[in-house]
């Protein structure tokens, strides 16, 4: 038996409120345990997160010091931090890098975004789905082996110059990456989880969405960023076909006049812009997939 005594005082989990005393002087009254704790847990992550911007900082600064040290002194060959700065600045008060970086953001986000829309269902079909998998299967892993650069004259061939041919073979690169990471996902799914839900009485479309969905949903996004990575690989050699615009194109340009600073300020533009986009599908990642416990 529990004396009433012994219960807990609801007072304690209420929140924290000004309390008047005797004497006409106000307080605050204690915070309640559960808030206490809540946001110590808040502050902790809040440190983590600066703690590794904080890292990340510094590993950038350290980069670029290593590549000036390096340049400067003339090791190698290349640029120095200081002439690309400069050139970045020339191109970007001429509006070359901001048109050059639109067109191939343009590319790479509407390509990327219809690779994932097409192969997260094909991938869904080919793990729930066992003949669906035999049909689908040996063509994924066909196209897998080959390189985008081998698709490009076909593409001419058949696609024309325009943007269609570009679309395509960046489309494929992250499709291909997509497909395959959605399919290891619904084939890993644990077949425990899978027969509880049975065994509750639920359906195939109710265990498919309830169980099978959400499982598989880190590799999901796994595939989703490398097939954002793949986008960005393949932008350079998708721009070859006849692009009027476009880091990969502006590269391209600066290599027929040995100009290794545009070259540079291309190479750091895709590779800013391919980590911002990568941190935006972290973010989607991590409120998706907020039940899974991480590192």
């Amino acid at each position: 038996m529990t004396l009433a005594s012994d219960r807990p005082d609801p007072a304690a989990f209420r929140r924290p409120r000004l309390t008047r005393s005797a004497e006409g002087k106000t307080a605050l009254a204690p915070a309640p345990l559960e808030d206490t704790a809540g946001n110590a847990a808040r502050r902790s992550l809040l440190d983590r997160r600066a703690g590794r911007l904080a890292i990340n900082v510094l590993a950038v600064v350290a980069g670029i010091l290593i590549w000036a040290l390096f340049t400067t002194n003339g090791m190698v060959g290349l640029p120095t931090p200081l002439e690309v700065g400069r050139q970045a600045v020339v191109q970007a008060k001429n509006g070359l890098l901001w048109s050059d970086a639109a067109a191939s953001l343009a590319r790479v986000s509407s390509s990327f975004l219809l690779g994932i829309a097409v192969a997260i269902p094909i991938g869904f079909l080919m793990g729930w789905y066992r003949l669906a998998r035999a049909v689908i299967e040996p063509y994924v892993q066909f196209f897998r082996t080959i390189p985008p650069l081998a698709i490009i004259p076909l593409a001419i061939v058949t696609l024309g110059i325009e943007e269609t041919p570009k679309i395509f073979v960046i489309f494929l690169s992250s499709f291909l990456s997509s497909v395959v990471a959605t399919y290891q996902g619904v084939v890993n799914v644990d077949k425990t989880l899978i027969n509880a839900a049975r065994v509750l009485g639920a359906g195939d479309f109710t265990i498919f969405r309830r169980v099978v969905v959400p499982a598989s949903l880190p590799y999901i996004m796994v595939g989703v960023r490398i097939g954002l990575g793949s986008s960005w690989a393949t932008v350079v050699a998708a721009e070859l076909i006849a692009a009027q615009s476009g880091l990969g194109f502006r590269m391209q340009q600066a290599q027929l006049y040995y100009d290794l600073p545009t070259i540079f300020v291309s190479l750091i533009s895709i590779g800013v812009l391919g980590l911002l986009m990568d941190r935006v599908v972290l973010a989607i990642d991590g409120f998706l997939t907020a039940w899974q416990e991480k590192l």
